[in-house]
Formats: structure tokens, sequence, C-alpha cells
């Protein structure tokens, strides 16, 4: 079994899909998402959601490149939303709003101190988004152009700026290397890191789900966590055609209107990213496979080999977005410390045991 070449299962490639989180894992299958995450007593507990893209209800939302902006924007959204609840479940919050040392305090003097934490969260949440966009269009929109320009002062003898395609490669190369940079600085920080080893797990898990096998730690772990869906190869296949596109932009222009012209491209980007990215993800074929290359190598930054006690939370998030596939976790709240699941109490005795 060892030397077994996988094959993947037709009907179930591209049918759940998630992310790493604080922790934990978040799967997503057709509308249903379940979140994971890790205890400090050992256990898993699980949390289920309900998301229905707009998609589903306007039509032309779904149409050929329109759909992977929709995807783009609505993926953004879950994915914040799947991170924000993941701190909820580790008690993060709970930690902020505890009451101080030395002495009780009243049910009145409780609540003021959680709902003061939850507005500090709030705040924090809403600052770290504003920033975030102003650091990526910073790096990734102004800093390249004017990087090109500056390479342009730098060769008098030659005018790049009449050479659209060299404008947008030198451009493009400035962003593909900060965008590494990033990445490589990411895996110095000790949570990061962790988080990068949840992003493997969670890859091995979907592959294990695709070929078919026993949804087990031993079988994931025999998987690739390199995986061409990944939104590692997502971002890099958006530097890419960035490129493409750029190079129809004429390198004269003044830094602002070029700027301005990076920024309106965006969605256009990013709806042919999304389309290739869908392909890639049903299709093996040189094609597939010249244009996925950087974005699986750089998945070898971005997720890191997971232990077993990783891997036991992608599957449990994993077979709970998937119900039809795992009746067994239907109901199921959690997975104790020895990954036995764990239901809702009720009036009657369970497991012979009395109430």
């Amino acid at each position: 079994m060892a030397n077994e070449k996988p094959v993947e299962n037709s009907s179930r490639l591209g049918k759940v899909g998630g992310q790493a989180v604080l922790e934990g894992v978040m799967m997503r299958s057709g509308t249903a998402v379940a979140l994971a995450v890790r205890q400090e007593d050992g256990g898993i507990v699980l949390d289920r959601s309900e998301f229905t893209s707009v998609r589903k209800k306007h039509r032309v939302l779904d149409w050929p490149i329109i759909r992977g902006i929709v995807n783009f924007v609505e993926m953004l959204k879950l994915s914040y939303a799947t991170l924000m609840k993941s701190a909820d479940l580790l008690g993060l919050e709970d930690e902020l709003a505890a009451a101080p040392e030395g002495g009780e305090t009243s049910a009145e003097d409780e609540e003021k101190r959680r709902k003061k934490a939850e507005r500090a969260v709030k705040i924090t949440e809403v600052v770290s988004l504003l920033l975030g966009v102003c650091l990526a269009v910073g790096l990734f929109v102004v800093l390249p152009v004017y990087a090109a320009k500056l390479v342009n002062y730098l060769t008098p003898g030659v005018d790049i700026d009449s050479l659209f395609a060299v404008t947008s490669l030198i451009e493009g190369a400035v962003r593909i290397v900060l965008f590494i940079g990033y990445m490589l600085l990411m895996t110095l920080l000790p949570d990061m890191r962790r988080t990068f080893e949840y992003h493997g797990a969670e890859h091995k898990s979907v592959f294990c789900y695709e070929y078919g096998w026993d949804m087990t730690p031993a079988n994931a772990r025999r998987c690739t966590r390199f995986h061409p869906r990944c939104g590692t190869s997502f971002i890099f296949v958006i530097l890419l055609i960035s490129i493409l596109i750029g190079a129809f932009i004429p390198g004269s222009l003044p830094k602002l209107a070029r700027i301005g012209c990076k920024l309106l491209l965006v969605p256009l980007i990013v709806g042919i990213s999304y389309e290739f990215i869908m392909y890639a993800g049903k299709h093996d074929n040189a094609f597939v496979r010249i244009v996925s290359a950087p974005g699986l190598w750089m998945q070898r930054i971005t997720t890191k080999e997971p232990s077993d006690d990783q891997i036991e939370v992608a599957i449990a998030a994993l077979k709970a977005a998937i119900p039809a596939d795992f009746p067994e976790m239907v109901g199921v709240d959690a997975l104790d410390a020895d990954g036995k699941p764990v239901r809702p109490e009720t009036d009657e005795p369970s497991d012979g045991e009395t109430k």
C-alpha cells in the first residue's frame, strides 16, 4: 500500500476546500461551513454554519470572470469572520474580559468588562483591516510602480518606459520578491508557523478525501501538502497574470495614472485568476503544471508538515462539513481528547451511564 499511486475520485474533486485558522481548520462544502479548533484540554470543538453565495441568487454574478470577483470578496469576508470565530472558540475574548486578581466581582461588572472586551476586539479588527488594505496597496501596487520608474532613471541609455512588457516585468518581479519575503518573515513567528502546519494538515486531509481513502491521520499523512487550488497558488497566479495584463499599460504614463490603472484592473485580474485555479483543480496537463508550478513552490513556505494531532483537527472539520458522506458526525459538537464524539447532553442516559 505504501507504493500505491493515488487516484483522485472525480466526483470528489473540488467538493471541499478550507483554510487554516488559529489552532484549527475551517472546511467548506457547498453551503456548509465547519470549523474545528483544538482546545487546551486536548479536545476539539466544532462550530457549524451556513454560507450561501450571492451567485446562487443572481445568475449574472455566476458568469465567468464575474464569479471570480464575487468569490474573492466573499472568501475574504468568510475567511476574516472564521478567523475571528476561531479566536472566540479559543477563549481569547474571555481572557481579555477576565476579572482582575484580588477579589470577586458582581454580575454587572462582569457584563461591563465583557462588553468592553468585545468593543476592544472589534476596534482592533477594523484597524487591522484598514492597515492591511493600506499595506497591500502600498507594497503591491504603489512600490512596484516607483521601483520601475527608479530602474528607468538608473538606466539613462535605455528608455524602459517605452517598453510596456519590460516595465510590467520589473513591477511584477518586485511584487513577487515582496510576497516571498513577506511569507518568509511570517515563518519566523511561532504562531504563524503553527498556522502553516494546520494549512498543511488541511491540504493533506482534502487530498485524502479526494483519493477516496479512509479519513485517518495515517492515510492523510501519505498525501502531499501541496494543492493546486490553494489560496497561495491563487495569489501567485494573480501576480503572474498582473504581469501579462500590465504589459498593455503604457510605461510612459505618469506614476499616479499607472497606479490608478493597476487598481482598476484588479477585479479583471482576480476574475481571470479564479477561472484558471478552477480549471487547474480539475485538470492535469502540461499547461496547468507549468503555470501552477510557482504557486506550488510557494506552498513550501506557506505550508509545513503537520503533526497527527493537527491532521485530526483538519479531518474533524472536513467530516463535519460533509455530513452526507460522514453521518457519524451529525449532531457532534466536539471530540474529546481521545477523539471520541461528544454530543449535546440529554436527559436520557447514554453508554450505560446514569445521570
